[in-house]
């Protein structure tokens, strides 16, 4: 049944709104120091994660949250990062739907904290509140939640998740990826990847008309040309380059964007609290869909596709 018919909207509201602040407010904190891949800050983040998942009841979907890898890094030195993936797998389907977002950011620079509060400190509290829904309100589908690292450097946290999946994983056949909800004065969500998908497109517009914000599709088309193309520029660009079906919901570059100033205070936090119901709405919408999703044709394999920053 769908969610809407369940629970109203105002209710919904009231639930995502408290717990998704406190945990941007947590995340962009001071004592994370920029949360940039392979730092303290970036270690003291993942412990909050963790907890967080064991709060909401997921599990691990192997021995342990933390999946490391090494990459090299732009400067071509070995590195090491780490994806945090938990699960809820108890629907006995063979398909996995997988939510995503960055958790890492630029750290320290010039002795400024860069806190990275909508970049994405936003993204991992709107995926944290989408599994805390699914919890108490199981899923057709299962559903595995990854919090990427290294992402400011070149998508590698992303890269090597899609490269190397978990074994006990089913089949990926979608990628819903946050990254960017929490600053917007116009109180506009874009939601990309439908170009590449036209399956995706009555159901943006379905929960577009109900959204809490102005829901807007785009920056995916062969006419977006360079960085207007966001098709590769986040985590979402690996999972459609392995041709699976994604939805990124972002939202456009802003004054904070990549500086000192993009801290807890300046979230446009109704917007934030709208982003994330909204989040969760898809979410739902997508999981009773996925099978009408994985059947579907793309447009075409790589058409469009913008390179990734």
């Amino acid at each position: 049944m769908p969610l809407l018919a369940t629970l109203p909207v105002l209710a919904l509201l009231v639930a995502v709104n408290a717990e998704p602040l406190e945990d941007v407010r947590v995340l962009a904190g001071d004592d994370m120091a920029g949360r940039a891949a392979g730092t303290p800050g970036s270690e003291r983040a993942r412990a909050y994660i963790m907890s967080r998942f064991e709060e909401i009841g997921l599990t691990p979907v192997g021995a342990s949250f933390e999946y490391p890898f090494g990459y090299m890094s732009r400067s071509n030195e070995p590195r090491t990062g780490t994806n945090i993936i938990a699960c809820l797998c108890e629907s006995g389907s063979d398909r996995a739907i997988v939510v995503t977002a960055h958790y890492d950011h630029v750290g320290v620079r010039r002795d400024e904290i860069y806190n990275g509060a909508d970049d994405n400190a936003s993204g991992v509290a709107g995926m944290l509140a989408i599994a805390e829904h699914f919890v108490e309100n199981p899923p057709e589908h299962d559903v595995v939640f990854v919090a990427f690292d290294a992402e400011e450097v070149g998508l590698k946290g992303a890269e090597h998740f899609v490269a190397n999946p978990p074994e006990a994983l089913g089949e990926m056949a979608f990628n819903l990826n946050l990254d960017m909800i929490g600053y917007n004065e116009q109180n506009e969500l874009y939601a990309v990847g439908s170009y590449h998908f036209p399956v995706l497109v009555p159901i943006i517009e379905e929960i577009g008309a109900s959204a809490p914000v102005t829901l807007s599709r785009g920056y995916d088309t062969p006419e977006d040309t360079g960085g207007d193309d966001w098709t590769l520029r986040t985590d979402s660009g690996p999972f459609f380059e392995a041709g699976i079906p994604f939805l990124l919901l972002s939202v456009e570059d802003h004054p904070h964007y990549h500086q000192p100033t993009d801290t807890f205070e300046n979230l446009t936090r109704d917007f934030f609290v709208n982003a994330v119901e909204t989040a969760i709405l898809m979410a739902e919408k997508i999981d009773t869909e996925l099978e009408a999703i994985a059947a579907a044709e793309p447009r075409t394999a790589t058409e469009g596709a913008g390179a990734a920053e």
